[in-house]
């Protein structure tokens, strides 16, 4: 059941509006705009029916301080007034009010405009993340076709986002960098990983397919992949502004070769000048690079890739991550334990719908 929290300092309105929804909806009551901003700073209410007049802080700056709550940003607010003026009902609407009741209210106006906007608002959520699941797979689709190109063993996009979020669950639940990760920039991280490497595909294959050491020219323009991903992210994002995960796969994009100390590219930037998404995201992509084959060497072991990360802290890694890395290694390992047997299960109904096609060209022969 939906529920609603109603905000107005006369106990006997709070009484009513309560009689009206008993059975109807959920409903949480309270007294001041001071203890709704209180009480959805550790709730979320499906709707607010806001009083305007109240001592104190009235219903225009309680909305005000509610909207700075990103949580909130999408809750359905109606204003209950007891108004009757044009200018205060255009107040209302500007603020950012979905719709005003006039009080005293009269019971099946009040359901019928809370169905109504209740309705809307399930309706855009679930808009919202059917629009972002298939940005999702849209993503992930043009990622694997790049990745297709240099990458022998498949998965990397998806590993590599399995693993940024990892990381970002434990810095979270650890409090580490608390200015720059919440739950909302950890999804949005998550779901820009995939497309890390998307400047690739203006690399020639005969660069991306070398199987010897890159010269320093080639070397050079295979740098140019994170700066020429960041600006096709960045064209992206500018036409399709509501899709804030491109924002940040666009600061991955350019900054997960980026070095701590200072000596990676393509911009040499250091320390915190690095997004912290970025500096995520150069662990995850080393540590998947070392533990997979690559058509220059074969893949390593999950002790000996840990090694090899743990000594770059503090010149190519942020030693916060690494002290992430090292409580979540194993589920790293896990990640392709999975992977591999995944692809061996793959690899054996391949060869066993091989041997099931020759028999049948082979009975049709005779």
């Amino acid at each position: 059941m939906k529920e609603i929290l109603v905000v107005d300092d006369n106990d006997a309105v709070l009484r009513q509006i309560a009689s009206f929804l008993g059975g109807v909806y959920d409903y949480s009551l309270v007294r001041s705009g001071a203890a709704a901003v209180s009480y959805c700073s550790r709730e979320r209410p499906d709707l607010v029916l806001l009083d305007i007049e109240m001592p104190g802080m009235d219903g225009f700056e309680t909305l005000r301080l509610l909207r700075l709550n990103p949580d909130f940003q999408k809750i359905p607010v109606i204003f209950l007034t007891s108004k009757h003026d044009r200018e205060t009902e255009v107040r209302c609407l500007k603020c950012g009010a979905r719709d005003f009741i006039r009080k005293p209210a009269e019971k099946s106006i009040l359901l019928h405009r809370l169905d109504l906007h209740v309705a809307i608002s399930s309706y855009q959520s679930h808009l919202s993340d059917s629009v972002a699941l298939m940005s999702n797979i849209l993503g992930v689709a043009v990622a694997e076709l790049i990745e297709c190109r240099d990458e022998n063993t498949g998965g990397h996009v998806i590993r590599t986002s399995r693993y940024v979020e990892l990381l970002a669950k434990d810095l979270l639940a650890n409090g580490r960098y608390e200015c720059e990760l919440n739950d909302e920039s950890m999804e949005m991280m998550v779901r820009a990983a995939p497309l890390h490497d998307i400047g690739k595909i203006s690399i020639s294959d005969k660069i991306l397919l070398k199987p010897g050491r890159l010269s320093d020219e080639e070397f050079g323009i295979m740098k140019g992949h994170a700066a020429i991903g960041a600006s096709i992210l960045k064209h992206m994002h500018a036409r399709t502004p509501t899709q804030d995960y491109l924002k940040f796969a666009s600061m991955i994009a350019a900054s997960h070769h980026e070095r701590f100390d200072g000596k990676g590219y393509p911009y040499g930037l250091q320390k915190e000048q690095i997004p912290l998404c970025g500096r995520i995201m150069a662990v995850a992509d080393v540590y998947d690079a070392l533990v997979e084959d690559r058509i220059y060497r074969p893949a390593m072991p999950h002790d000996q890739a840990c090694t090899i990360i743990l000594e770059g802290e503090g010149t190519q890694f942020d030693p916060g991550i690494l002290d992430s890395f090292s409580r979540c290694h194993q589920d790293f390992a896990g990640i392709v334990k999975s992977h591999k047997e995944s692809k061996d299960r793959a690899g054996v109904r391949a060869g066993a719908a091989e041997v099931s096609c020759a028999a049948s060209s082979g009975a049709m022969d005779g």
